[in-house]
């Protein structure tokens, strides 16, 4: 089995909050278990440009409450190139770095499968995202500090919404999957919810609204994810109030105020395992893996599977969520 004596930790992609707990976690294990850690600064990028500072237990000191990554993060295009990957293995064998953690989603697990099937530096992925659309995990840092961002934001837009008597429309992140609409429409009582995966005729959600007219409801929240309508939730505004013009109709699209802020406690202690955990794993001989969590239990999985597997909303979620909102 390999000695492993130095890791590299970076972020990559979308920022989330929690990705500095894991980064606290992940430069803490390997300290205690005698490696040498070096952060890379801007994703892949910093791969490729040599941006690499090392750190330790103390670096880390005070980061677990704030939101985004100290370390910074990026979406390279350059690391699609194989000759910028064989720049990245070149700048990592420099610095004599025998792994990489590699906190990010589905584009940055790509990357690193691509990377491992080239070279022989192993990646240990632990998954970040707003959107909880990685495939071997039940839960990504930073998930459930965003649906709490959005349902807070929610419920302050119901207070407005009953004063006014208004129909308003909230845009919620979620471009291919509709996690967080689900789970902050649920948490906020919304009368409609909208997602990717469920096509919502228009006239199915009029007679969603009109339920709520009926009963004399003095408000009424719709909650769409982003990737739902083609024209955008202005123009979603615009056909309701040609058909349904009993309340004032306002857009509210929440955007990335959903990234930011200080992590849950639950993605706290989720990025906190997940680090400490890839670290362990990688020590007993796991490589190329993402660390994620399935029923409660720690999962180890390919990055071959991550890339190649599919998930799916639970569409029970959304049945109960309409019989609710009736």
């Amino acid at each position: 089995m390999k000695r492993y004596k130095t890791i590299a930790v970076m972020t990559s992609g979308g920022d989330a909050p929690g990705m500095n707990a894991a980064i606290r976690a992940v430069v803490r294990t390997a300290a205690n278990n005698g490696l040498k850690t070096f952060a890379v600064h801007d994703g892949f990028e910093g791969i490729i440009d040599g941006d690499f500072m090392e750190i330790d237990a103390t670096s880390v000191s005070n980061i677990i409450q704030r939101g985004g990554t100290i370390i910074h993060t990026s979406r390279s295009e350059r690391f699609l190139t194989k000759k910028w990957r064989l720049m990245a293995y070149e700048q990592l064998i420099a610095k004599e770095i025998d792994a990489v953690f590699i906190i990010g989603g589905n584009g940055s697990f790509k990357g690193a499968n691509v990377f491992t099937s080239e070279f022989d530096i192993p990646f240990v992925g632990i998954p970040k995202t707003i959107d909880n659309d990685v495939y071997g995990t039940d839960h990504t840092i930073g998930f459930d500090t965003a649906c709490n961002t959005a349902m807070e934001a929610i419920d302050k837009i119901r207070d407005t919404a009953n004063s006014h008597h208004r129909l308003f429309i909230v845009e919620v992140m979620g471009r291919d999957f509709g996690f967080i609409a689900a789970q902050c429409g649920i948490s906020s009582g919304v009368e409609a919810i909208m997602v990717p995966e469920i096509d919502t005729g228009f006239d199915d959600l009029i007679a969603k609204l009109e339920r709520g007219w009926v009963r004399q409801k003095q408000s009424l929240i719709v909650i769409v994810a982003e990737g739902c309508h083609k024209d955008g939730v202005t123009a979603l505004a615009e056909q309701m109030k040609a058909r349904f013009n009993y309340y004032d109709i306002r857009v509210c699209v929440l955007g990335h105020m959903q990234r930011g802020g200080s992590p849950s406690s639950f993605d706290r202690v989720l990025a906190s395992r997940l680090g400490y955990e890839g670290v362990l794993a990688l020590l007993k001989g796991k490589k190329n893996i993402m660390v994620g969590m399935k029923n409660g239990k720690l999962n180890y999985v390919t990055f071959a599977d991550v890339c190649s597997g599919t998930i799916s909303i639970d569409k029970q979620l959304l049945l109960m969520a309409d019989v609710l909102a009736s």
